[in-house]
């Protein structure tokens, strides 16, 4: 029972007011025009609305490896489309913990374990010269700032429904949608086209086998997915008729101790004179669970009701074996913006460094947005080469990771400022961020270094283990000023409020 009070008296006291305030008082916090800190009903809302997202697929400009052609990214999931190619990598975690716990042991330096599973599913003797192009154009767009040099750096990437391949085989289309959870293709074989000629190389699995529904079943590294039995179908005057068939599954043999099969369709008899559709979909959720790599460490919502997510996410890198080690260091930060009724993206943003020093990586883990709807975020870099654009600290401090602060423009295709904030200690990282009326960004968080950049500090030094910091950057990103915070022992700030005279309350 004692020590029980003991950490509450230790946690009220934690609890610092930084700016004199004015005659005002102490509790005239500014709120008109800045974001707001969503319930849990409401963050648990929003979460479970960006995992059911619709699928969608960007165009390559260069955000990824040359040979593919569109790719889709969401929550557990990487797809890359090449010219007779779609390569799915599965991630998720294995430890069952939500995000909120995610992130509190990654504050503290922990990992999650990670099962990732990858398919390439390869269609044999198709035409390499198919056109491929995205159909159906959505209103979101993409944007990646990877690494420090800003020619790399990619915005306002298209966002398309479906990606479409002309002439696969010779009078075949393939057709590739779906939503979060399941990726569908339509193979439109026309008049002159033969469904015979359509073969579907699969590998990177340990078995698979037709179940006696008539569903492919694919065993991958920790799990299962289900490609389900097709549809087969005609339609004659607006009315859709039913053709029986299937998979037929031909072994290949197995390389690295995976299967490698090619599947093809048992089609009954149809009419030659018209399309035929050839329509499975193949349901990724039974490998997923509820708990996919991708992490919304915070949640901010602007005054008309947008929601502003950010946290970690695998990056799409192109595989070239069976990453069934996890993710080898590449995980970005991202900030993605939902329209009011959360049911569109307006835009994903990716952050990161493509040098990591470890197999942490990127993460943000606060969010902020102000009345112009610019947003702020904060979090830990592994990376040397993070993203920076007029810092106040240009380089990687040392350590394990550093903190950094990131400025977006409103419309989230490109950085206003960002920087590194980390010094030569084990492990510093941003925890929370708040911003002012006049676009000041307040940062705190944690820093074990002993040289952390300051300014007109009230503590100048690391007086333990940890101490937290505070820190607050001019809406241009200049340093106003930047301080220790803590005693003897291991010490960490992780929320951050500010009021209308700019008195900034840090609890941790």
């Amino acid at each position: 029972m004692f020590r029980r009070i003991g950490m509450l008296v230790v946690g009220l006291v934690f609890v610092v007011t930084l700016i004199p305030f004015s005659a005002q008082g102490t509790d005239q916090f500014s709120k008109k025009g800045e974001s707001t800190e969503p319930n849990w009903a409401t963050k648990k809302r929003i979460s479970e609305t960006y995992g059911k997202l619709p699928l969608h697929f960007e165009a390559n400009q260069g955000q990824v490896d040359e040979r593919v052609r569109f790719l889709s990214r969401g929550s557990g999931y990487n797809l890359l489309l090449t010219s007779n190619e779609a390569v799915l990598t599965l991630s998720r975690r294995e430890n069952n913990k939500d995000s909120t716990a995610e992130r509190e042991d990654r504050k503290r330096g922990g990992e999650s374990l990670i099962q990732t599973g990858t398919l390439w599913m390869r269609w044999e003797g198709a035409n390499q010269e198919s056109k491929v192009e995205g159909v159906e154009g959505l209103e979101g767009k993409s944007h990646y700032f990877i690494g420090n040099d800003p020619e790399k750096w990619r915005s306002n990437i298209s966002l398309y429904r479906k990606v479409r391949y002309r002439d696969l085989y010779p009078g075949v289309d393939l057709i590739y949608y779906g939503n979060q959870r399941q990726l569908e293709y339509d193979l439109v074989v026309m008049p002159e086209g033969d469904p015979n000629a359509i073969r579907l190389a699969i590998e990177g699995a340990e078995d698979v086998r037709v179940n006696e529904g008539g569903d492919l079943v694919v065993r991958i590294s920790g799990g299962e997915v289900i490609q389900h039995k097709p549809l087969i179908y005609q339609e004659t005057e607006g009315k859709r008729e039913i053709i029986r068939g299937g998979y037929v599954v031909n072994s290949l043999g197995k390389q690295d101790e995976k299967a490698k099969v090619r599947i093809s369709f048992k089609i009954d008899h149809f009419d030659r004179e018209k399309p035929l559709i050839i329509d499975p979909y193949l349901v990724y959720s039974t490998y997923l669970g509820g708990w996919s790599t991708d992490l919304a460490y915070a949640i901010a919502v602007d005054d008309s009701g947008s929601a502003y997510i950010t946290g970690m996410t695998s990056s799409p890198d192109f595989p070239t074996i069976n990453p069934i080690q996890g993710l080898n260091g590449n995980a970005d930060a991202f900030v993605t913006k939902l329209d009011p009724s959360g049911t569109a993206l307006v835009y994903s943003t990716y952050l990161g460094g493509a040098n990591s020093l470890n197999a942490t990586n990127d993460a943000a883990t606060g969010i902020a947005v102000d009345s112009s709807g610019s947003v702020y975020i904060t979090g830990n870099t592994c990376s040397t080469d993070f993203p920076a654009l007029n810092p106040i600290q240009a380089v990687y401090g040392g350590g394990l990771s550093d903190g950094f602060v990131t400025k977006l423009n409103p419309s989230g295709s490109a950085l206003v400022y960002s920087t590194y904030l980390g010094g030569n200690g084990e492990n510093d990282y941003g925890s929370g961020i708040v911003v002012d009326s006049s676009g000041n960004a307040y940062i705190t968080g944690v820093t074990k270094s002993t040289n952390f950049p300051t300014l007109n500090p009230i503590q100048p030094s690391n007086a333990g283990d940890a101490d937290a910091f505070v820190t607050k950057l001019g809406s241009s990103g200049a340093l106003v000023y930047s301080t220790y915070l803590g005693g003897s022992y291991s010490d960490g700030g992780y929320s951050i409020a500010v009021d209308s005279s700019g008195g900034a309350y840090v609890t941790g």
